[in-house]
Parts: C-alpha cells; sequence; structure tokens
C-alpha cells in the first residue's frame, strides 16, 4: 500500500506543480496570439498562484475535516475541466479567469497528497518517502519548461494544459484502488477567513503588477494595496480568534515549522524569479526556441530525481540543518553564475554551469526542508501543516512575480536579467542564513491545542 500511497501522491501533486512551471515558456507564444506583452504574462502566472495560495489553506482544514481521498477525487476532477477552460481561452481575460479557476482545483490536490504520505508513514520511510514526492513534484516544476517548450514549438501552446487529463486519468484510477479509511472529522472550517485571504492576497498583487503601468500615485494601484493589506491582516486576526483557524498560529510554536516556513519563503521567491526569467529570457533576449529554453533547466531535474531520496534519507538521520543551509548557499552561487550570461550567448559555458549547481543545491534542500517542517507537526494535523507550508512557498512566487517589473527595471533585458539573478542569490542566500539560525535536529512533534469544535458546528 505504501508504494500505491506514494505513487497517488506524487501523481495528484504532479499536475499541480507541473502548470505553475509550464506555463513559464509558454508565455511568449500566449501573448504573441493573445496580446497583452509583459502584464498579461504576469497575470497568466498569478492568476493561478493568487487562487492556489490563498485556497491551499483553506483546502488544508478541508482536507482534515472531510478525508483527503475525497478532497483530492474533487480536486482532480476540477482540475481537468479547468484545463480544458484555459486551453480552449480565446482572449486574454478568459485565460486569466480560467487559470484562477485552475489553481482553486489545484489547491485541494497539494495537501490532500502529502497529508497521505504523513498519515501512513512515520521515521525514516516517512522522509525517504518524502524525498520520492519532493524528487518529482519538485522535478515537475523543473521539467514543466521542457514539456511547455516541446507542445510549443510542436503543436501548440494550447496543448501544455490539455496534457492534465492523462496523469489526472491515471491518478482517479488509482484512488479507487486505495484501500484506506478517510472518514469525516467533527471539526469546523472557517470559509470566511479563506475569503479574506484570496481578496487580500488578489487586491495586493494586482497593485504591485499594475503599479508600473499607472503609478503608485493612482488611486487604481494604492487604493488596492491598502485595502488588501488592511484584509490579510484581519486574516491574521482572525485566526486568533478563530475555533477552527485555516493558518493555526499555535503550529509556529514549533520551532522547525516556524523557522523552515521562513526559509521556505526566501527559497521559493528565489526559485519563482529564477525559473521565469530564465524560460522568458532565454526565448526573447538570447533568441532561443521554447524547447531549447525549457532543456536549460533539465540537468536540475536529472539531479532532483538521482538524489532527493537520498538527501531526505541523509537529513532523517543526521537532521535537515546542515543541508538546508548548504543547499541554499549552493543555489546562490549557482544565481550568481548567470551573470555570465552576455549578449554573445552560449548556453554551454554561461547557462549549463549554473544549471548544475542550483540543481545540486536544490536536491540537497527541498526534501529536508519538507522533512523538517513537516516533522514538527503531529500527524492529525499533518493536512494544514503541509497547507500553510505550501500555501507559504506559493505567496513568495506570488509576490516576487507580481514585483517583477520593479526587479527588472521594467524590460526582460540583459540588465534586467542580470538585476533578477542578483535578486534570486541573495533571496537563496537568506534561506540558508535562516536555516542555520533556526532549524534543529528534530524533537517530538507537538500538535495544536485548539479544543475541537462541538459535533453540530457548520462544516
Amino acid at each position: 500500500m505504501q508504494r500505491l500511497v506514494i505513487t497517488i501522491a506524487v501523481l495528484a501533486s504532479f499536475v499541480t506543480f507541473l502548470d505553475g512551471t509550464v506555463v513559464t515558456v509558454a508565455l511568449p507564444a500566449i501573448s504573441e496570439e493573445l496580446g497583452g506583452g509583459i502584464t498579461t504574462q504576469q497575470w497568466v502566472v498569478d492568476a493561478y498562484l493568487i487562487t492556489l495560495s490563498a485556497l491551499i489553506l483553506l483546502a488544508g482544514s478541508l482536507s482534515d475535516a472531510y478525508g483527503r481521498v475525497r478532497i483530492m477525487r474533487i480536486g482532480l476532477i476540477a482540475f481537468g475541466i479547468a484545463s480544458i477552460a484555459v486551453a480552449a481561452a480565446p482572449e486574454p481575460l478568459t485565460l486569466i479567469l480560467a487559470r484562477a479557476l485552475q489553481g482553486a482545483a489545484g489547491a485541494l490536490l497539494v495537501p490532500s497528497s502529502l497529508a497521505l504520505i504523513m498519515a501512513t508513514m512515520r521515521g525514516e520511510l516517512q522522509s525517504r518517502a518524502i524525498g520520492v514526492w519532493t524528487a518529482f513534484t519538485t522535478g515537475a516544476q523543473i521539467a514543466g519548461p521542457l514539456l511547455g517548450g516541446l507542445f510549443v514549438d510542436l503543436l501548440s501552446w494550447r496543448w501544455v494544459f490539455v496534457i492534465n487529463v492523462i496523469p489526472i486519468g491515471i491518478t482517479l484510477f488509482l484512488l479507487a484502488r486505495l484501500q484506506l479509511p478517510d472518514h469525516r472529522r467533527d471539526m469546523r472550517v472557517d470559509w470566511w477567513s479563506g475569503i479574506l485571504c484570496a481578496l487580500g492576497l488578489g487586491a495586493v498583487v494586482f497593485a504591485l503588477i499594475e503599479q508600473p503601468n499607472l503609478g503608485w500615485a493612482s488611486p487604481a494601484i494604492w487604493l488596492p494595496a491598502v485595502v488588501g493589506a488592511a484584509l490579510f491582516v484581519w486574516f491574521l486576526l482572525r485566526q486568533r480568534r478563530s475555533r477552527a483557524p485555516l493558518m493555526p498560529l499555535s503550529l509556529f510554536s514549533a520551532r522547525n515549522f516556524a523557522w523552515g516556513n521562513l526559509a521556505t519563503l526566501f527559497i521559493y521567491a528565489a526559485l519563482s524569479l529564477n525559473g521565469f526569467i530564465i524560460g522568458v529570457y532565454l526565448q526573447e533576449g538570447a533568441g532561443l526556441p521554447a524547447t531549447a529554453a525549457g532543456l536549460a533547466s533539465l540537468p536540475i531535474t536529472i539531479l532532483m530525481i538521482l538524489l532527493s531520496s537520498q538527501a531526505g534519507a541523509w537529513a532523517g538521520r543526521l537532521g535537515p540543518r546542515l543541508f538546508m543551509t548548504g543547499g541554499p548557499l549552493l543555489m546562490a552561487a549557482g544565481a550568481l553564475l548567470l551573470l555570465t550570461v552576455a549578449h554573445d550567448f552560449s548556453y554551454w559555458w554561461q547557462v549549463l554551469p549554473a544549471m548544475l549547481v542550483l540543481g545540486l543545491g536544490l536536491s540537497l534542500t527541498v526534501a529536508p526542508l519538507t522533512s523538517a517542517v513537516l516533522g514538527a507537526i503531529d500527524e492529525n494535523r499533518s493536512g494544514i501543516a503541509s497547507a500553510v507550508n505550501n500555501a507559504i512557498s506559493r505567496v513568495a512566487g506570488l509576490i516576487v512575480v507580481a514585483m517583477l517589473s520593479t526587479i527588472v527595471g521594467g524590460t526582460l533585458d540583459l540588465d534586467g536579467f542580470h538585476s533578477a539573478a542578483w535578486v534570486t542569490a541573495a533571496l537563496m542566500a537568506a534561506g540558508g542564513i535562516v536555516s542555520w539560525i533556526g532549524i534543529r535536529k528534530p524533537a517530538a512533534p507537538v500538535s495544536d491545542q485548539r479544543p475541537s469544535a462541538p459535533s453540530n458546528s457548520t462544516k
């Protein structure tokens, strides 16, 4: 059963992670066909990340309350429908709205899939399983540009999304074979907090993306920024009072959970920024076809598949601190190697060395990071703990992509590419430093001490 659980968890998360990055190399083709320039490109990425980031917390509670298998099945079906809607979009607004729906469905998949592993395995076996999960799901994020490039060059960018139907169908078939109890739990789901989080993030991201066009002095920019920030603060305050919080603040009393999520914020912001600029600049700046731009990150994928499971096992024995420090610092060095990219472009001498160093660092980081964060929390709360960690990683990518125009100076030319490489390296280094300061070898896990909701509470 353990192999079946891992397979289901990997496949269910695969489509979500894949769609977060597969679109990167398709962005030039999308904007060329539908129009809108860099603003449309940012929205195609961030519309998905807004709903994924905001609703993944709600999905974590739903997973714990209604059962991981049930929520996963609903998410898979909804994701397939939304993917077809994205592929059929005739203009930018429809595409962006469909991407938002796709992100909402994807939010149901990640916490429920990882919670299956946390619920059925413990100890070194769990660390190794998480290593396998992170190898393939993070590999999906890195391999996404390659698959996207192949479809863009050989067929159409629309096929990038239609292909999701295949892994979704396989996962639904395997779920039907999984004999695992999936009982509803007697707990509340705080729907209002989910709405506050989604609206707050959406308003802030709107301001960040559109401010290069309108300026901060425009009421259309500063008003959504202020309202969005206020709604998000309201969301955080509500978590302190709610009897069934989407993001239980008591979870952050576990040292590794708190510091691990801070490291996640820096590391995944850097990964999202790096993935975006590599996919777009190698096409628009260096003049590579979409497939070649996607192949640029293939070394990272190969290293992730080869090394992540072993890194997870090592971290299970030695503790995650060394890996979570050394890995991000290696990735920072890899990002700095991208400064060698010049107008006289050479992938082999300017990009490949950076990809190899980034891949090695990422392989050493992701499984120990996931294991450290989730291993600090009791199994009964694994769904919400996974959701919080994934939400933070998605919010990190969401914000950094929204700030892209500011980071690159308005245009993703060579100077903008170099600026993004500096920011990527700084974020990676910050993640390593935070890990060294805060992460310790795991002690016994702690659980959220809030009392359970009464049995007659609203579901």
